[in-house]
């Protein structure tokens, strides 16, 4: 048997990026775990359902260049029931990138440029 179990995404600035997804998302630090030799930090976040699944964001200490993603085809999606007014704080935050009017569905990006899907809960 397999389950998700969490995904990362790599970040330069960690405390820029909690608050961004505190703020957006409502999530919050779950566990961490610091290299020995102060290299690298790892956080994982968790929903405010507890659900198993984590967001980890790994921070390297001597990383100063942006991340290279690709195309920026690839995504994480979070499922709401409160999506007009996560839409309207995502509207004040100016991080929505991209919107989907036909699928009902929009996206934010995060400060490392990572795109992140709202998907309404749907009847």
């Amino acid at each position: 048997m397999t389950r998700f179990y969490h995904f990362n995404f790599n970040v330069l600035d960690l405390n820029r990026s909690l608050a961004f997804y505190k703020e957006a998302l409502g999530l919050t630090p779950a566990r961490e775990k610091d290299a020995a030799d102060g290299s690298f930090k790892l956080v994982f976040l968790k929903d405010q359902e507890d659900s198993p699944f984590q967001l980890e964001l790994t921070w390297m200490k001597d990383r100063t260049e942006p991340y290279d993603l690709g195309e920026e085809e690839f995504h994480l999606a979070f499922l709401t029931d409160q999506f007009d007014q996560l839409h309207a704080r995502h509207q004040a935050m100016g991080c929505i990138c991209l919107e989907n009017t036909s699928m009902g569905v929009y996206f934010i990006q995060d400060p490392d440029g990572y795109w992140i899907e709202i998907v309404p809960v749907r009847d």
